[in-house]
């Protein structure tokens, strides 16, 4: 986070520096930080200096007080009395280095390489409008009639798909497994946009078209099954069956489908439900993946794969619970990690979207009574069903889309895990290329940044996302571990708030000045100085309550 923000801070105070130098405005005091000055060093007439508190910086200018006396052969040197057009340009320096800076960033990773999502698709259900289209789960996007040249990217498809609204398309794609190459006609449909974060409204969208694949996670409710006695668990991750490598569920089904040995050899990592670390939901904590070898009777060879996995005892994990919410009604009613749903209110259910419906339903025909209900749950646990009354709750939660709900919950988390999307490498190795490519990023960055706040002060997203000094260091801890384009890539992210955020027309922030300067610059002399500091104590406030805001959501999502 010091290297992050210390560096952007500099940029940001260095377009000050240098224009303010520019209009022969004498400096006095350059400085990282707030407060003491802990290091400091002259040089010439200005005083650089590292100060105590880390939460910005400021360039200190001979005459920026309008109230001070300053001698007539020295008001060639003093801020204030230099034209307002000059002023303007000082102030405006330090956020539009942030911007410049944010292009000279993403070219960087430009030219390292981005990671994009490559055009090709995850699980295409069987009841969606895409496979009824003729999409397949694991095809290659190759081109569109409305766009002749290959597609790159992922999002190169999806700007076809979301501009294409009722207007019918030809996809051709490459299948996967044969290679051949088939066109699809599909027509989009308008539909409104899930994405909060974008200016269209309404979009173009192929139901059931996604890039997401679940993970060849499985689960075994029953541990007197094949599958358990040769010592699968529920929340072990297939990485190899007969010694081909899988990622994916359908890979897993297709290998085990295909199987022709009397022995299923399968390499396991285990961890997804250990006890240890509950929230964990990444890479398990054994190093040496787990050799398990289950039993193939000779009838089951050439049947279909639900048949064989229905008779090994493997399932598929939706149904089953990789978390109980501490305190939650889930944890009172006794639900524990590892159990398979089977029913809700004597009601058989498939998918866990059919468990959150139901229990997001609960109350709706309830009247007076509605806290004595429960819900009557059957969970299968160590092979036997248990039933378990439940009684939800309402909470308040925020949404994938950054949008908070009430909703009915228990607090139980189902074991749905991705598998990695497949990406593919973007290198700009020529200069040019990589610098047009950090304008494009930048633009695009800037308008999603603006479009937030357009979106908060709209109440479509909850002003509970806005983050402070404890998210930033955050974001930049973990970026740092993903590595360095990823850490530049944060940085540029970031230096692209600070440029939108300091030209709020707020008085202490240089967007407040710069409306100083319009004013003046209009009518042709300055807001008086009583105008001037009643707006300049507002904005601190403003400023203020905004920082403590956002460091109270740091908190509470720390806590949390």
């Amino acid at each position: 986070m010091i290297v992050l923000l210390g560096l952007l801070i500099f940029v940001h105070e260095l377009g000050h520096f240098l224009v303010a130098k520019y209009y022969k405005v004498r400096v006095e005091v350059f400085s990282l930080g707030f407060g003491p000055k802990i290091f400091k060093v002259k040089r010439g007439e200005t005083v650089y200096a590292i100060s105590a508190i880390p939460l910005g910086g400021y360039v200190k200018m001979f005459g920026d007080d309008p109230t001070a006396d300053v001698g007539t052969e020295l008001k060639q040197f003093a801020f204030t009395h230099k034209p307002v057009g000059q002023r303007i340009a000082i102030v405006l320096a330090g956020p539009l280095m942030n911007l410049g800076f944010a292009v000279i960033l993403f070219a960087g990773v430009a030219n390292l390489g981005e990671q994009a999502l490559a055009p090709k698709l995850g699980d295409i259900d069987t009841d969606t409008a895409a496979y009824s289209a003729g999409f397949r789960s694991g095809d290659t996007l190759v081109s569109s009639n409305s766009e002749g040249s290959p597609f790159k990217t992922w999002d190169e498809f999806q700007h076809i798909v979301d501009g294409s609204a009722d207007k019918p398309l030809q996809i051709t794609v490459e299948r996967a497994g044969s290679g051949q190459k088939e066109v699809v006609q599909v027509t989009p449909k308008l539909t409104a946009n899930k994405n909060v974060l974008s200016w269209d409204r309404e979009v173009g969208e192929i139901d059931g078209l996604s890039y997401l694949s679940r993970a060849s996670v499985v689960g075994v409710s029953n541990p007197e099954s094949l599958a358990g006695k040769a010592g699968l668990k529920t929340g072990d991750i297939v990485q190899t069956v007969n010694g081909t490598k899988v990622t994916r569920w359908r890979e897993l089904k297709d290998l085990i489908e295909k199987n022709t040995n009397e022995t299923l050899a399968l390499e396991v990592e285990r961890g997804l439900l250990d006890e240890k670390d509950p929230t964990k939901s990444g890479l398990p904590p054994e190093s040496s993946p787990l050799k398990i070898n289950i039993a193939i009777s000779a009838e089951l060879k050439g049947q279909p794969a639900d048949k064989i996995l229905a008779v090994l005892g493997v399932e598929f994990p939706e149904l089953f619970l990789a978390n109980i919410e501490k305190g939650s009604p889930a944890e009172t009613a006794g639900l524990k990690r590892g159990d398979r749903v089977v029913s809700m209110d004597d009601q058989q259910v498939q998918t866990f979207e059919q468990v959150a419906t139901h229990i997001r339903s609960f109350g709706q025909s309830v009247k007076k009574d509605a806290k004595a209900q429960t819900l009557a749950m059957a969970v299968i646990r160590e092979g036997k069903e248990i039933k378990i009354a439940v009684s939800p709750n309402m909470k308040e939660r925020m949404n994938p889309m950054g949008r908070e709900e009430r909703r009915f919950e228990v607090g139980i988390r189902p074991l749905i895990v991705d598998a990695p999307a497949q990406t593919i490498e973007l290198s700009f190795s020529n200069p040019i290329s990589a610098f047009q490519r950090g304008i494009v990023q930048t633009w695009n960055w800037t308008s999603l940044t603006v479009l937030s706040f357009v979106r908060l002060i709209q109440m479509e997203v909850s002003p509970k996302n806005i983050g402070g000094f404890l998210s930033i260091g955050k974001m930049a801890k973990q970026s740092w571990q993903m590595g360095v384009s990823q850490f530049l890539r944060m940085m540029a992210i970031i230096s692209i708030n600070l440029f939108v955020l300091n030209l709020f027309p707020v008085p202490v922030l240089d967007g407040g000045h710069l409306v100083f300067y319009s004013i003046e610059a209009l009518r042709g002399a300055p807001l008086s100085m009583r105008k001037m500091e009643i707006a300049q104590q507002v904005g601190l406030v403003l400023l203020l309550g905004l920082m403590v805001f956002a460091l109270f959501n740091d908190f509470s999502r720390l806590l949390n």
